[in-house]
C-alpha cells in the first residue's frame, strides 16, 4: 500500500528488480507433491528484493511512525501510557517466552504461579475475587461478562429478561456487546453534571432488565457521583451491573469497583497496566466477578492445590472465549507493572493521572470550551471546538490535523458523540509537567492560528510525513493491495 507523503517514496513492489533475492532456500529433501490445479496460478507477481532492500524499506517506515516512546500520546479513552522496559526484559526470560501451551502443568509451574498471583492481585485491586485471564482484549472481556450475566439469569430460570441499559456516556463497544449477545439495548441519558440520570434510570429498570453496562469514570472523564444509587436501582430490579474497566487507570488503588456495587468488571491490562497496545495488540481483557458468579467464568483459570498450580474449569463455566489461556506475555507485562508499584504505591498511578488531566484542563479551558469544566475530571477530559467552528469555520478535525505539525499525536476527536465537535484528551500519569506544557502550548497556539489564519489549519498537516488525506474516500475505497 502506497504512502501519500510530501516527497513520494517507492513502495516495496516498486523496489523490485528481476533476479534479486533476499533468501536462498536449500534443495528440497522430501518428495515433491503436485498441488491441485485449481489451487495453482500461472503467475504470482511478488517483489524481487534483497534483504537490505526490505530492511531499509520497513525501517524507514518505522522511523516515520509516531509512538509513545517518542512523545505524549493523548488519545482520550485509550490510556496510551509509556511502557517500562523492565516489562520487556521480563518477557524475554526463557521460562516465559519459550513456554508452550501443550506443556504439562508440571513443566510450567512458574508460568502458572504468575497467572495465579495476577488473578489474586486483580481480584484484590478490583474488589471482585473471581478472575479469569483468558479474554484477549477489553471487547472480548465485555462479551464474556454479558454471557456470564446471561448464565446467571438462566441458572435462576429467569428467562424473561431481554434488555441491557447503556448510558449515553458509555464506551461504544457496550451497546455492540449487548446486541451481539442477543439483547435489546436501551439507552439512558446523562444529567446536566454528566452523571447517569437517576430518574430516567428508575423508569427504565424493571423485571425485563438484564443489567446495566456502566463505564466509570465515563467517557466524559467524570466519576459517577451517584454510583451506589445507580447500582442499587439495577439490583432492586433484579439485574446485574457490568463495569467497563477500560478507564480503571483513573481509580486503580484508590477505589474498588466491587465495593461500589459493580458485579462484573473487565480490565484492559494493556491500558491500566502498561502492556503495549499500539498497532492493534496483543491485548488482555481480564474479567473479575463477585464470588457467587465465579462458577460461570470462562476457563480454564489457574487454581492452587497445596504448593502446586494447575488449570481448572469453573463448574458452570460459559466455556472458552479464546484458545488456550489468553495472551500470556501480555499477562507477564501486567504482572511486572503491578509488582513494580506494590500495594503501597499503586494509588500513585491514578493520582498522578488525575493531576495531569486536571492541570491540562486548567490550562486549556479558558481558550477552548469545556462543557464540564466546572467539575474535577479524572484521567481524561473533553473540550469542544464548536466556538471555533461557528466563528472561524475551523473544525475539530482541523485542530487535530494541525497539532501534527507541532510534532504531537492528535487527541481523540468526535467522541463521545454527546459532545459536538468533541476533543477528548488523556495525558496519563507517565507525562512530566514539561511534556504537558509543551502539548498545552501547542494547542493554545493553534487556537490563536484559528482566529488569525484559519486556512493554515484547513491545509494542515503540512510538515508531517503524511499530509491530509481524503478520509471519506479512504474509508469507502481503501487501497489494500498493490495493483501493479
Amino acid at each position: 500500500m502506497t504512502i501519500v507523503a510530501n516527497k513520494p517514496e517507492p513502495i516495496i513492489y516498486e523496489l523490485s528488480s528481476p533476479g534479486r533475492q533476499g533468501a536462498a532456500l536449500p534443495s528440497c529433501d522430501v518428495p515433491i507433491a503436485r498441488l491441485p490445479d485449481h489451487l495453482m496460478r500461472d503467475e504470482l507477481k511478488l517483489p524481487e528484493v534483497s534483504e537490505v532492500d526490505v530492511v531499509r524499506h520497513f525501517t524507514r517506515l518505522s522511523q516515520k511512525n509516531y509512538c509513545v516512546d517518542l512523545g505524549i500520546y493523548p488519545l482520550g479513552s485509550c490510556t496510551m501510557k509509556y511502557n517500562p522496559k523492565i516489562n520487556e526484559e521480563a518477557v524475554k526470560l526463557s521460562g516465559f517466552t519459550a513456554v508452550h501451551p501443550y506443556q504439562s502443568a508440571d513443566e510450567i509451574q512458574g508460568a502458572l504461579q504468575l497467572m495465579y498471583e495476577l488473578q489474586e492481585m486483580l481480584g484484590e485491586i478490583c474488589g471482585l475475587p473471581g478472575v479469569t485471564l483468558q479474554p484477549a482484549a477489553g471487547a472480548q472481556g465485555e462479551l464474556a461478562g454479558i454471557l456470564i450475566i446471561h448464565a446467571y439469569h438462566k441458572a435462576r430460570k429467569d428467562t424473561k429478561r431481554k434488555k441491557v441499559i447503556v448510558p449515553d456516556s458509555a464506551h461504544g463497544t457496550n451497546p455492540a456487546t449487548s446486541s451481539m449477545s442477543g439483547y435489546q439495548v436501551v439507552q439512558v441519558k446523562s444529567d446536566a453534571r454528566g452523571n447517569v440520570d437517576l430518574d430516567e434510570l428508575r423508569k427504565l429498570a424493571d423485571d425485563e432488565t438484564v443489567g446495566l453496562m456502566l463505564t466509570n469514570p465515563n467517557t466524559l472523564g467524570l466519576f459517577e457521583e451517584n454510583i451506589r444509587a445507580v447500582c442499587q436501582i439495577i439490583h432492586d430490579a433484579g439485574g446485574l451491573v457490568y463495569g467497563d474497566g477500560a478507564n480503571l487507570n483513573a481509580i486503580v488503588g484508590v477505589a474498588r469497583p466491587g465495593d461500589l456495587g459493580i458485579d462484573i468488571l473487565h480490565s484492559n491490562l494493556h491500558k491500566t497496566f502498561s502492556v503495549p497496545h499500539g498497532g492493534g495488540g496483543p491485548g488482555a481483557g481480564a474479567v473479575m466477578v463477585r464470588q457467587d458468579l465465579a462458577r460461570f467464568l470462562p476457563g480454564p483459570i489457574v487454581a492452587k492445590r497445596g504448593k502446586r498450580y494447575e488449570f481448572a474449569m469453573p463448574r458452570k463455566s460459559i466455556g472458552r472465549v479464546k484458545s488456550f489461556y489468553g495472551n500470556f506475555l501480555a499477562l507477564v507485562r501486567a504482572y511486572v507493572y503491578i509488582r513494580s508499584f506494590g500495594k503501597e504505591h499503586l494509588h500513585e498511578i491514578a493520582e498522578d493521572a488525575v493531576i495531569n488531566a486536571n492541570y491540562l484542563l486548567a490550562r486549556l479551558k479558558g481558550v477552548y470550551a469545556a462543557p464540564f469544566g466546572n467539575r474535577v475530571c479524572k484521567h481524561e477530559f473533553v473540550l469542544t471546538g464548536t466556538p471555533f467552528a461557528e466563528k472561524y469555520g475551523v473544525h475539530t478535525l482541523d485542530i487535530a490535523k494541525r497539532i501534527q505539525d507541532y510534532g504531537f499525536y492528535p487527541p481523540t476527536i468526535y467522541f463521545p458523540l454527546t459532545v459536538p465537535e468533541c476533543i477528548m484528551i488523556e495525558p496519563t500519569e507517565t507525562e512530566s509537567k514539561k511534556s504537558l506544557d509543551e502539548f498545552a502550548d501547542a494547542l493554545l497556539k493553534i487556537a490563536e492560528e484559528a482566529r488569525t489564519n484559519p486556512q493554515l489549519l484547513h491545509d494542515a498537516p503540512t510538515t508531517a510525513p503524511v499530509t491530509r488525506l481524503d478520509d471519506v474516500k479512504a474509508a469507502r475505497a481503501p487501497v489494500l493491495c498493490y495493483k501493479g
